[in-house]
């Protein structure tokens, strides 16, 4: 026999799968380097390197008040490309339906590992790996779409308080949208593990599985001591008195 809590094991590591891309997803969104960028004027930027995340632009410089220079990036500022205002929307989308994903996947794996079959096991599985994959494209688009601005080295019409160029020498892809296409993958294994989960089938054990003995009516008797007939009952020859 088969039981429920038998049957959840690749479930169990699509969540914990899940619950890792999960974290994942919502720290890349605070990394600053999705967009390298490489300047000519070198008198502020120092070194004439940039990173530019989803939420600021940083940069090195020994001539302003600190080591390290920071702008924020607000949506609703007008140099604010659509890639990277849809990846401050979308990344904060992807964090709330991870978050109702991991409790719709971890109710189920409870109910199926202490044996509580609610007869909807199945159906929480599929909403859970199908909201693990909504969040792997909440998470994806933007990533995508950074990247294709990074290879097509797009411009971003920085204000001057910036002290950056619209225009790049040239870019390159940073950790940042590495790190998001290696959770994406993760939320993407982790609902099909989840949607591949079959409700255990369980059968009738056989005569010889519960250790008792497989009659067969058409049998003459047992070990030819004990005759059975369905009309008379039984007859034990031992038992027979014997007439003078």
């Amino acid at each position: 026999m088969v039981y429920l809590s038998q049957s959840v094991h690749l479930q169990f590591a699509g969540l914990v799968l899940g619950f890792v891309g999960w974290l994942i997803t919502a720290s890349i969104s605070g990394v600053n380097d999705w967009r390298i960028w490489y300047v000519d004027n070198q008198t502020v930027v120092t070194g004439g390197l940039a990173w530019v995340g989803v939420w600021r632009v940083c940069f090195n410089s020994h001539i302003l008040d600190s080591a390290e220079i920071c702008k924020s990036i607000s949506l609703t500022d007008s140099f604010t490309p659509p890639e990277i205002a849809a990846a401050q929307v979308l990344c904060m989308v992807a964090i709330g339906v991870g978050v109702v994903a991991n409790l719709l996947a971890g109710h189920a794996v409870r109910n199926g590992i202490f044996e509580v079959d609610s007869g909807h096991v199945r159906l929480t599985f599929v909403i859970a790996g199908s909201l693990y994959w909504l969040t792997a494209a909440c998470s994806l688009v933007p990533v995508f779409w950074n990247m294709n601005s990074v290879l097509a080295n797009l411009t971003i019409d920085f204000p001057p308080d910036f002290y950056l160029p619209s225009a790049p020498v040239k870019q390159e892809v940073g950790a940042g949208i590495g790190i998001g296409i290696g959770s994406g993958c993760l939320l993407i294994v982790s609902g099909l593990l989840l949607m591949c989960y079959r409700y255990p089938v369980t059968k009738m054990p056989n005569m010889g599985e519960t250790g008792h003995f497989d009659k067969n009516p058409r049998d003459e008797g047992f070990l030819g001591v004990i005759k059975e007939s369905v009309d008379e009952g039984m007859i034990n020859p031992a038992y027979e008195s014997e007439t003078p």
